[in-house]
Parts: structure tokens; C-alpha cells; sequence
């Protein structure tokens, strides 16, 4: 379990060869439900890259290394305790090696004394910019206070990302953490979001003047989900400042 995510080409992947493994799955069938899914939709193709690997046999097989949303859709159906202690090591894992190469470059190696020295100073500033956020991080997560999706984008604009309340709904929505299909269903979580423990649903009863009743149910994000929205955010803001 030690080596569940690990860095590929500046990025936090894990492989279909470790998922098959973890969760005692065929590791053909994985490769087939991979292959499956960005058949469906081309636009899941950037979240899964073809790799080989040495068998036991000495034969170079094929496997597929995967980022985070990628593993996130194909373990989504993983079912029972066990499957779910599984993902939930895998999100700490890939929180834990996201924040190492923000933290420290992607393991540069210097060549010399001179980069050397400009590396260090370089990854002291850096932690000591990080420093607000690794402690929120921390904070948040041992945190058992959850919070309304308008509060979470309040802490996203603490962290340099322009969102308010809405705008995150429709990202929410959109990006399949929230119910968009309209009805009383509308804006509560997803499975994939409850399953990942990202949500709580926080349940109101509503006497109406005429006697009936109504139930209200608002999402509130978890510390597990208010981590995982932040890094989620700031990831797709360095990667778009980068390109």
C-alpha cells in the first residue's frame, strides 16, 4: 500500500497494474473498463495514458498510468467497506504526493553546487508561500465541521481563485459532483461525490400554511471535500498558467 500513487511526468498518477492489485480485480478487466470508458467519450482520454509493463513471463504487457479524475471514474462502481477503506487511501496518497511536488519542484536533481543552492532556495520559498494553505489543509481535514458550497467558495477566493457561490454550483453540476437534472434532486450530491464522502446532505422539514410537509435538503461540504476542492482548483489554475 505504500506505493498506491507516484509521480509520471510532473503528475500524481497510479497505474490499472495497482488498481487490479488493490482492489483484487483482473487486471485485463480493468484495462477493458478503461478502454470501455474512453471509447464513450473522447474527453476522458487526457485522464488516461497507455504504458507497458514486464510481467513475471518476461513479456512486456500493456497497462494504463491514470491522474486522479481518471482513477476517480473507474473505481466509482467499487462497492462495500473494503473497496471504500481502498479509495479513501488512495485519495490521502495522492493528496500526499500532489502537495510533495507543489512543495519541492517534482524532485528536481541539480547538477552542480550553483543549482544546488538556487534549488534550496527555491523550495524554502515556496513552503513558506504554502505554508497558509498546508496548514488549512491540515486544519480542514481533522476538522468534523462541514460547511454550505457558498462558504466553500468564500475559502476558494482566500486562495486566489475568482468563484463565487453560484459560478461553484454550476462547476458542481457541471463537473458531475452535483445532481444538474432538474426536480427535487436537484443540486444534491452524486454518488460519485457521496461515495468519495465529499458531501453531507443536511435535511429540512418544512410545515407549509396549508399542513403539508416538504423535505429541504441542502449539500454541505465535508473537510474531506473542502481539501479536495481546493487542491482541485489551484491544480487546474497552475496548469492553466503553465500552458
Amino acid at each position: 500500500m505504500n506505493k498506491l500513487v507516484v509521480m509520471k511526468d510532473q503528475q500524481a498518477v497510479t497505474s490499472s497494474l495497482q488498481v487490479a492489485e488493490t482492489f483484487g480485480k483482473r487486471h485485463k478487466n480493468v484495462i477493458r473498463s478503461i478502454e470501455n470508458m474512453t471509447a464513450q467519450n473522447s474527453a476522458l482520454q487526457n485522464m488516461f495514458k497507455l504504458g507497458t509493463y514486464l510481467s513475471k513471463q518476461n513479456k512486456t504487457l500493456p497497462m494504463y498510468y491514470m491522474n486522479r479524475d481518471g482513477f476517480t471514474l473507474l473505481v466509482v462502481g467499487f462497492t462495500g467497506k473494503k473497496a471504500m477503506d481502498f479509495k479513501l487511501k488512495y485519495i490521502e496518497a495522492f493528496n500526499a504526493m500532489e502537495n510533495q511536488i507543489r512543495n519541492y519542484g517534482g524532485f528536481q536533481i541539480p547538477n552542480n553546487m550553483s543549482e544546488a543552492l538556487q534549488l534550496a532556495a527555491n523550495q524554502a520559498k515556496e513552503m513558506e508561500e504554502m505554508r497558509p494553505k498546508a496548514l488549512f489543509a491540515e486544519a480542514v481535514q481533522t476538522s468534523k465541521t462541514d460547511i454550505l458550497v457558498g462558504q466553500l467558495a468564500k475559502i476558494l477566493k482566500q486562495n486566489g481563485i475568482d468563484i463565487g457561490a453560484n459560478r461553484l454550483f454550476k462547476w458542481l453540476r457541471e463537473n458531475g459532483y452535483l445532481i444538474k437534472q432538474q426536480g427535487m434532486n436537484f443540486n444534491t450530491p452524486t454518488q460519485k461525490a457521496m461515495d468519495f464522502k465529499l458531501f453531507r446532505i443536511k435535511e429540512n422539514t418544512i410545515v407549509h400554511s396549508d399542513g403539508h410537509t416538504t423535505i429541504n435538503k441542502t449539500p454541505k461540504v465535508t473537510g474531506i471535500g473542502q481539501v479536495f476542492f481546493v487542491n482541485k482548483f489551484l491544480r487546474n489554475r497552475n496548469q492553466q498558467i503553465e500552458g
